[in-house]
């Protein structure tokens, strides 16, 4: 008994520790930001701040200079907000649909098909970047937003299909056999049976595709323009921005407003991005 409560008393304290380790960072930013310049300089990293003091929180939002542009994270975050929520939504919807055909509706070559899709999964993205820009100028739409869209979509593609593919393969094939036999076609499946049956793997999709397009710095510094630059590209100006006195304050406040949409994400919706995942959503 008396081992196994010590046994238990370690764990957690390993446990404490790790997550005291993982934490120190995002602490050392938060009470950075709300710090003023003078204490920054008079303190230390790990010291509270003697106040809320917000703003560099306003500086960094909206007169912050990124090179000669100084409007701060304000035009970039638009531009990632407008990009992220059709990228992910568009790259799901047809992880969706591809890993319903492979998995429900197979035909001749179609697992040679989807070996070749999983190279997406793995095949590093510079490889990508000078035949996607030739495709982007193309059709028109390089240095935009639309653009970035477009890069995300088929980048994310491989992933989606993957997810949704095992995840539907573990489905009863009798469940679709018997609503093809009632007279159900292909989309009234897919809305009708398949669609109810996805939460799981809809929620674990969408948190990945939107923590990975959110963050991406490859794509957004390659194929945008002036006007649609993502907010990691818009951070990286940022902090790289040279002045007389270096504002850590402003630099750390703006990394939290550029990390707060996947924090939030993961805060309010973890546990279902967890479910899913130990509901079978990458197992095969």
């Amino acid at each position: 008994m008396i081992a196994k409560s010590f046994s238990r008393v370690l764990l957690y304290t390993v446990l404490l520790l790790a997550a005291l380790f993982f934490l120190a960072p995002l602490y050392v930013m938060l009470a950075t930001s709300f710090k003023d310049a003078e204490e920054i300089r008079s303190g230390n990293l790990l010291r509270m701040p003697g106040s809320l003091n917000f703003e560099a929180w306003g500086l960094a939002w909206s007169t912050a200079c990124t090179g000669t542009d100084c409007r701060g994270l304000k035009p970039f975050f638009w531009n990632s907000i407008l990009m992220v929520f059709p990228a992910v939504l568009l790259s799901t919807l047809w992880g969706a649909i591809n890993g319903y055909v492979l998995s429900m509706w197979k035909f001749r070559g179609s697992e040679l098909l989807f070996g070749f899709m999983l190279f997406g999964v793995f095949m590093p993205f510079q490889v990508v970047l000078l035949p996607m820009s030739q495709v982007l100028g193309w059709l028109g739409i390089s240095s935009s937003v639309g653009g970035l869209i477009f890069v995300h979509c088929l980048a994310g593609l491989a992933g989606t299909t993957l997810f949704f593919r095992n995840y539907y393969a573990a489905i009863p094939k009798e469940l679709v056999s018997a609503a093809r036999i009632d007279g159900a076609g292909f989309w009234l499946i897919f809305l009708r049976i398949i669609v109810p049956l996805s939460t799981p793997i809809l929620m674990v999709t969408l948190i990945w595709q939107f923590t990975n397009i959110w963050n991406d710095f490859l794509f957004g510094v390659a194929f945008s323009g002036a006007d649609s630059k993502p907010v990691t590209v818009g951070l990286n100006n940022m902090v790289n921005t040279s002045s007389s006195v270096k504002n850590y304050n402003v630099d750390m406040a703006a990394a939290m407003i550029a990390g707060l949409p996947t924090i939030l994400i993961y805060v309010l919706a973890g546990q279902y991005f967890v479910k899913g995942l130990t509901a079978g959503a990458v197992k095969g």
